[in-house]
């Protein structure tokens, strides 16, 4: 039987009761040094081409002296620290050796403790001093033998002169000066000699051509495509909330709704799944990254969630996710910019340099936040790859705003656009902005014995306001009084210990409300009200989905970034008439009524008629989960921005005009015997083209015809032959850049041509021109398809 002596057992307790803090800092601080020691050589160790293995150590260099200095520096910093743990060890040993003296039982076989702590610091001090000594000679070594080779090489690597690269040699000059500037050029082999420099420049980007001495087998030998896979719906949406993440109150947020709405997303996938009849769907690899949720952009939502804060964006995020793991898709989803780089294969640095390999997603989807930091990090690749972007832009981006030079030259400059993107890549919540692809979200719908259980459950005198936020109810009392006179009054309002003084003492405030029961409440109200802001938001959807009347403010003059703070330096001219143009536009009385608050006889009269009037609970085909898969599955399968259109043959014959004049002189249509234009999406034959009145948009004047601006369209008008059919008399035509082109110019009697693709816009208009506007039909109850689109 083994003993163990009592004496041994208090000597280990009490040896590691002296480690004290102070000497874990400095073990820690030991650590954290040698770890600036491997980096501050400007990632020599941690640089590895693709292929290395993860034991290699580079003998390729960034600039000897300099490191060198470093490796001086460090060791007079380890020297020094040596000797201050020598003094801190012996004050503390000295003065424990005063508290022993009355203590009987204290062993000796302590005291050898701290000495051998300071012993164990010495011999790590003295292991990193000889990995410097060590590193120094490689150093030495290195540069030496870079000499050799280059002098070796200096015929075979000068910049060639090739009128296919004509690039080339500039950017050979610019890597002498400044390739130390990002470590990612190390990573890719990049040591400061003209061999270097070309094989960078032809094998990683593409500016010099490849150098006949170079083995290309490897980098010929291109990643094979995966083999096509059928995309299958699903129903269980259980792996989607674990690709969502956690930690966040936002993410948190999205999985509860996500999970609530699972059997209405499994319903909408059969129902979407009879209308395709078996239509083969290629599964697309998509990546999510959501970037107003990350760190690096601040997260100024998250911490608002349980707050009042806004939940729209969050709402149609989650909503997203859902359709695109739902329609059967490979999806992961990244909140962290370090989630993002590992994702897309950043090579370390700065994001000055390509990725380390082929982009692996098909499509992306993220937002202004998540576009800026790939353009930071993605080096030439996000102009390589920028076409299978999707922007998430609640409020949309015009043509004229995202045009970079075009938007620098004429004013429309602003912080969110001159992306250069295809409009049609920016995606919006309501399709306010034909210019760009409507994304929208979906509310819950309801079945019909929910409806009649609504309907038998309303309170006929029961308002519930729209802002949860008290600064929204502030100077609403003359509103709020008139109101009172009629119904009782509900707010969810957010505060934490006292009533807000903002909300009146008649209103009832339930607090801010978890989703289900704010649902419940709207089931039980007659009315919900808007105060103006916040705009576009989901609430109002989903009020009229739970069977409440609408009411908001009509604004005059409209709102636009020229008179409002909120609308200042987003990239678009629209103008908001009121708080929701989507319910005023495309739903409507009964169920949204949009009157002057400012007049209080209008306000009052449109008050008792809601009072009297029976709604049924109503929700728009393209809000429910059925509509949005609808949707984004038609755009999955046909929106296609990286196929640039070849270029006609020489000699070949102009084809014969596509185009008729209508029976009644008034517009064109595609001629029944045109050949249709390949791969145009939506058909080319739902186009209808009119020209518009002075001053008047496309957008509103496709409207007026009960039809849908169609900006893909464009280019077939763009032509002399499209006015000369519509018989408009051009005494001249010229093609010149500018939004609002194709156009008529009165005064002069002159047409005009659009000279830049990127600039075709259904936004926008001007007294001095009318517009040659291309519609399409449209789906009953979802406006972004056409009849014939899906």
């Amino acid at each position: 039987m083994i003993t163990v002596n009592p004496d041994g057992k208090i000597m280990v307790r009490r040896c590691l009761v002296t480690l004290r803090p102070f000497r874990l800092f400095v073990l820690g601080i030991g650590f954290f040094s040698l770890c600036f020691l491997m980096t501050s050589l400007g990632g020599q160790f941690s640089a590895r081409r693709p292929g290395d293995s993860p034991f290699t150590v580079r003998t390729e260099v960034m600039g000897g002296p300099e490191s060198r200095g470093v490796l001086r520096k460090m060791s007079d910093l380890l020297e020094l620290m040596v000797k201050r743990m020598d003094t801190l060890a012996r004050l503390e040993n000295s003065s424990e050796l005063h508290r022993a003296a009355g203590d009987r039982h204290f062993p000796v076989d302590r005291l050898p403790a701290g000495a051998g702590l300071m012993e164990r610091i010495q011999a790590i001090a003295q292991n990193v001093s000889d990995i410097a000594a060590k590193v120094d000679q490689i150093l030495r070594h290195s540069l030496l033998l870079h000499g050799k080779v280059s002098e070796g090489r200096r015929d075979q690597c000068e910049a060639p002169s090739d009128p296919k690269f004509p690039d080339c040699s500039g950017k050979v000059e610019w890597m002498r000066a400044r390739w130390t500037s990002d470590p990612c050029y190390a990573f890719f082999g990049v040591d400061g000699t003209e061999c270097s420099f070309l094989v960078y420049l032809s094998e990683v980007e593409w500016f010099c051509p490849p150098l006949p001495w170079r083995n290309r087998t490897a980098t010929q030998r291109a990643r094979k495509p995966l083999p096509k896979v059928q995309a299958v719906f699903r129903s269980n949406l259980s792996h989607l909330l674990e690709l969502m993440g956690s930690g966040k109150e936002s993410l948190i947020f999205m999985k509860k709704r996500t999970k609530r709405l699972t059997a209405q997303w499994a319903l909408a996938a059969q129902r979407l799944a009879q209308k395709l009849g078996g239509a083969r769907r290629d599964q697309k690899q998509v990546l999510v990254h959501i970037g107003f949720l990350t760190e690096e952009s601040g997260d100024v939502f998250s911490p608002r969630v349980l707050k009042g804060g806004p939940l729209g964006e969050m709402v149609q995020w989650a909503d997203i996710l859902a359709a695109l793991y739902v329609l059967g898709h490979g999806l992961r989803v990244t909140v962290s910019l370090k989630e993002l780089q590992s994702n897309l294969g950043v090579p370390p640095g700065r994001g000055n340099c390509p990725l380390t390999m082929p982009l692996p997603f098909d499509l992306i989807y993220t937002d202004y936040h998540g576009l800026q930091q790939m353009k930071q990090h993605m080096g030439l690749s996000f102009k390589k790859y920028r076409c299978r972007i999707r922007v998430i832009d609640t409020f949309g981006t015009e043509p004229a705003y995202n045009h970079e030079e075009y938007a620098t030259l004429h004013g429309y400059r602003t912080n969110w656009g001159y992306w250069n993107l295809n409009p049609k890549q920016f995606m919006t919540m309501f399709p306010h902005t034909p210019d760009n692809s409507f994304m929208g979200f979906v509310s819950e719908e309801l079945n019909e014995t929910e409806k009649q259980l609504i309907k038998g459950g309303k309170a006929s005198n029961m308002a519930v306001v729209y802002g949860k936020e008290a600064s929204i109810w502030k100077g609403k009392e003359k509103f709020l009084s008139i109101l009172n006179k009629y119904m009782e009054i509900h707010g969810t309002v957010y505060y934490e210990s006292q009533r807000p003084p903002e909300v009146p003492a008649f209103v009832k405030n339930h607090g801010l409300l978890p989703q289900p029961e704010f649902q419940q409440l709207l089931r039980k109200a007659k009315l919900f009200i808007g105060f103006g802001f916040p705009y576009e938001g989901p609430a109002p959807l989903e009020a009229i989905a739970n069977g409440c009347v609408f009411l908001q403010s009509r604004f005059s003059p409209p709102h636009s970034s020229l008179n409002h703070e909120f609308f200042r330096g987003k990239p678009t001219s629209r103008e908001v008439f009121s708080q929701h143009p989507y319910a005023e536009s495309f739903i409507g009385k009964p169920h949204v009524w949009t009157v002057d608050y400012n007049n209080s006889e209008e306000l009052e009269a449109a008050i008792k008629t809601i009072v009297r009037t029976q709604v049924d609970p109503y929700l728009p085909y393209e809000y429910t989960c059925e509509g949005m898969l609808e949707r984004v599955h038609a755009y999955i399968q046909h929106q296609d921005f990286c196929a640039a259109p070849g270029p006609a043959p020489p000699g070949a014959r102009a084809p014969e005009s596509p185009f008729i004049l209508a029976p009644n002189a008034t517009h064109l249509k595609w001629a029944r015997n045109a050949s249709l234009a390949p791969g145009a999406w939506p058909p080319a034959h739902s186009l209808r083209a009119w020209l518009a009145a002075a001053g008047r948009a496309c957008t509103d004047a496709c409207l007026d015809h009960g039809l849908i601006c169609e900006p893909s369209f464009f280019p077939f008008l763009n032509s002399q032959d499209a006015f000369r059919t519509l018989q408009v008399p051009c005494d001249g035509t010229e093609s010149e850049m500018n939004h609002l082109y194709p156009a008529f110019a009165q005064l002069g009697q002159e047409c005009f041509l659009q000279k830049e693709p990127l600039l075709f816009s259904c936004a926008g208009s001007s007294s001095k021109y009318r517009r040659l506007c291309p519609c399409r039909d449209f789906r009953k109850g979802q406006v972004a398809l056409c009849q014939d689109c899906l």
